[in-house]
């Protein structure tokens, strides 16, 4: 069999690593096998082989694409999508040498994530109706995640039994299938306190189900549906910055680092595996005192 029939089975084993010793999602195992597809798929037309690429071609394809009009971000993903790869081909011995080491791209400036000014969290979180049981559901739920920072499909997930409100904890299902354990505050415990007491009961056919915040047929609320609901809350509270599923989680992250918490425990409550993907909100948080100091300062 030759190295390009070999390819499939190459591309296999890796994510079979991937996903085993590393807990990687499906969506990012997904976006592996896309970038390396492609690659072998480039790699057929110049005739190269996936474990013998030959140094110029991924520079050229690179150029290649820019000229298609890809944008460097993508590039720059696919560099690190081929250079796992390889890194991985290394340690099992099927190369002798990275034949991308060599490969560089200029730094990507990160895109800064959309987050929110504490006031219009507060009129974000103040927006659902009380008077009803899925207003105190929605406020439990939207105190829980900005209070928690968790992602909206942790948050939908959240189970009963999940919950301990006399520790004043949750404990949260994340990427790769891993827990971790996040403080709840004074407000979320709250809101979920009296959300629990007064309106899941009414909600549900049958309160012994699992899920913490029911949506049809006593399941849990699907992200789509809690989106179209934080959306409705916005126009609500006349909040016109763009949103996105993930706002209230990068306010949470953004309000912690001005307030002088130490990135890494902001890491450990985001469940950020690595530090980098936490440092974004450094920067978040830096490009909010330039825009502070450009519209107060005298000399701004």
């Amino acid at each position: 069999m030759s190295q390009v029939d070999e390819s499939p089975v190459l591309i296999d084993t890796f994510l079979d690593t991937l996903w085993l010793e590393r807990g990687a999602s499906e969506h990012t195992l997904a976006a592996y096998r896309r970038d390396l597809e492609a690659w072998v798929a480039r790699l057929d037309e110049v005739g190269g082989s996936l474990l013998m690429p030959g140094e110029a071609v991924l520079p050229a394809w690179l150029d290649e694409r820019r000229g298609a009009g890809y944008h460097l971000r993508s590039n720059a993903r696919l560099l690190s999508s081929l250079r796992g790869f390889y890194r991985w081909a290394l340690v099992e011995a099927r190369i002798d040498r990275d034949p991308l080491a060599e490969v560089r791209l200029p730094r990507v400036r990160p895109n800064l994530p959309d987050t929110l000014e504490e006031e219009e969290v507060e009129r974000l979180l103040a927006a659902p109706d009380l008077s009803t049981d899925l207003g105190l559901r929605d406020r439990a739920m939207l105190e829980i995640l900005y209070g928690c920072g968790l992602r909206v499909s942790e948050l939908v997930g959240l189970t009963v039994d999940a919950v301990n409100l006399r520790q004043g904890v949750v404990r949260v299902r994340g990427k790769g299938d891993k827990d971790r354990l996040v403080p709840l505050g004074e407000e979320a415990v709250h809101w979920l306190s009296r959300y629990l007491r007064t309106a899941r009961g009414a909600l549900m056919q049958d309160v012994t189900r699992p899920a913490l915040f029911p949506g049809r047929g006593d399941r849990s609320l699907t992200r789509q549906a809690f989106w179209h609901r934080i959306k409705a809350h916005a126009r609500t509270a006349h909040i016109t910055h763009p949103l996105s599923p993930h706002t209230l989680r990068h306010a949470f992250a953004t309000h912690l680092l001005n307030h002088g918490a130490n990135l890494r425990v902001v890491q450990l409550l985001l469940g950020h595996s690595d530090l980098s993907t936490t440092q974004i909100y450094t920067h978040v948080a830096q490009a909010r005192l330039e825009v502070l100091h450009a519209d107060h300062h005298p000399r701004g």
